[in-house]
């Protein structure tokens, strides 16, 4: 997939399609110092990471002021979402978690680059203080019951986490099951066949009552 196809895909006007590959080009050069993405993932840059990010956009409610991306690496998707945003449309402030000073360094530059305000956090998640956020969102990171663990402090009542998993989604909320009560929505993923976006809600530490 190549940027015109993700445009077509994902629907973002043509302004923020040149904001996003100023940011690929940003990150296929500074791939070369750390490892930002798998290095096998880079041939597939706009399918495997921006599309991918970009999917949970239409998911976040318009009512919401505040949004935190745990463990957000090089940027997915917490980067891409606050790119898409219209610089004349009221979104949520993102908040980039990231524990890794080098990450947070390609954070800040490509945010710079793109003109993305964005607040990155150099710390890890669990020494973050509470940010009251309406939507958290994490890719790739941790199994689902230790994300709810990293998450839930961050939710502000009422708030819902935008989290992306692979085939074994299902296997994890069986096991979430034991220690969380949550309500889920899945919307079948556009990048994973396999996939899912897991919107979850209601989340509360404790089994559910049979």
């Amino acid at each position: 997939m190549g940027p015109n196809e993700f445009q077509a895909k994902s629907g973002v006007s043509r302004e923020t399609l040149d904001r996003l590959a100023v940011y690929a080009d940003l990150l296929v050069k500074w791939q070369a110092r750390i490892n930002l993405v798998g290095a096998d993932t880079l041939a597939d840059l706009w399918s495997r990471h921006f599309l991918d990010s970009a999917q949970l956009f239409s998911l976040i409610p318009p009512t919401a002021k505040r949004l935190a991306d745990l463990g957000s690496g090089a940027g997915f998707p917490g980067l891409v979402l606050a790119i898409m945003r219209a610089p004349d449309v009221h979104l949520p402030e993102i908040y980039l978690i990231e524990s890794d000073s080098r990450k947070c360094a390609f954070l800040r530059e490509a945010a710079r680059v793109t003109g993305t305000p964005v607040t990155v956090i150099n710390k890890r998640i669990e020494q973050v203080a509470p940010l009251a956020a309406d939507v958290v969102t994490a890719r790739a990171l941790a199994p689902l019951v230790k994300l709810l663990d990293w998450a839930a402090p961050h939710l502000a009542i009422g708030g819902q986490c935008l989290f992306l998993k692979g085939r074994g989604a299902e296997d994890e909320l069986t096991a979430t099951a034991k220690e969380w009560n949550i309500a889920v929505d899945r919307t079948p993923s556009l990048t994973d066949p396999a996939g899912f976006v897991l919107q979850l809600r209601e989340v509360c530490r404790g089994r559910a009552q049979r």
